[in-house]
């Protein structure tokens, strides 16, 4: 089974530099998509073979993630939690039969850490909805987590230490959720890989210099771990901020 999560910073405007035709050429099995930034009405487009879920922001223009997908789960669940993580369309959640697959677009700590309280109340909720559903059936854990997790992981840590994204308290969560029984699968394949990141900033010409972070993840319970095949991020697909990352399981 190949599954794809990419953050499209905006489906519509991914769709004018080459989302479907990605798409046609990867041909996943499901893609997840995060910062959708639209209702489904919002845009009328052609995705052949592929059931869509949708979770939008009450926010236009913010956030929002999706799920198209080929199998059709037996459930899909959308948010989590208590009243103030269900607006802003961070979380879906497809039970799969076997397994949940969650697609997630963390919220961001933002400049100056002004959502850094919140995203400490996100990080604990969020950890014990998933350990809450780890219990019942193993899952899967993709979208933009919004944490370059260890120094490997971020071109400059020494200059972003204090950073949205990359402060202790972020970082100690990723830990913590690691540590709760689940597995990095890009770090489990390829544990000591460098300069391979999934977002860069859209100044300085960051992408061409390759001057990253690796925020967009693939994770699964700890005893899925041995279902892996592959877990790769496409640094050669262009159309956001952001790449693709892969992640393809034995059935």
């Amino acid at each position: 089974m190949k599954l794809i999560s990419w953050n499209v910073n905006g489906l519509r405007a991914c769709i004018t530099k080459g989302f479907l035709d990605f798409v046609k050429e990867a041909d996943p099995d499901v893609i997840c998509l995060n910062e959708t930034k639209m209702k489904p009405e919002q845009a009328d487009f052609e995705l052949p073979g592929y059931e869509r879920y949708w979770n939008s922001a009450d926010k236009a223009g913010y956030s929002g993630v999706a799920i198209f997908t080929k199998k059709i789960p037996e459930t899909v669940n959308y948010d989590f939690g208590d009243d103030i993580h269900r607006h802003e369309g961070r979380v879906i959640t497809a039970d799969y039969g076997d397994f949940y697959l969650i697609s997630c677009y963390t919220p961001n700590s933002q400049d100056g850490l002004k959502r850094l309280d919140y995203r400490m109340v996100w990080e604990d909720d969020f950890r014990n909805y998933l350990k809450e559903l780890d219990a019942v059936k193993p899952l899967i854990l993709c979208g933009d987590l919004n944490v370059a997790h260890e120094e490997i992981d971020i071109k400059n840590p020494q200059s972003n230490r204090h950073n949205s994204g990359f402060t202790d308290e972020e970082r100690g969560k990723m830990t913590e959720l690691l540590q709760s029984g689940f597995v990095d699968s890009f770090r489990y394949l390829h544990p000591d890989a460098r300069d391979v990141y999934s977002w860069w900033s859209y100044r300085f010409r960051a992408r061409e210099k390759n001057v990253g972070w690796r925020i967009d993840y693939f994770i699964l319970s700890e005893r899925m771990k041995e279902r892996i095949v592959r877990s790769e991020i496409l640094t050669d697909v262009f159309g956001s901020d952001h790449c693709p990352v892969l992640l393809e399981i034995t059935d």
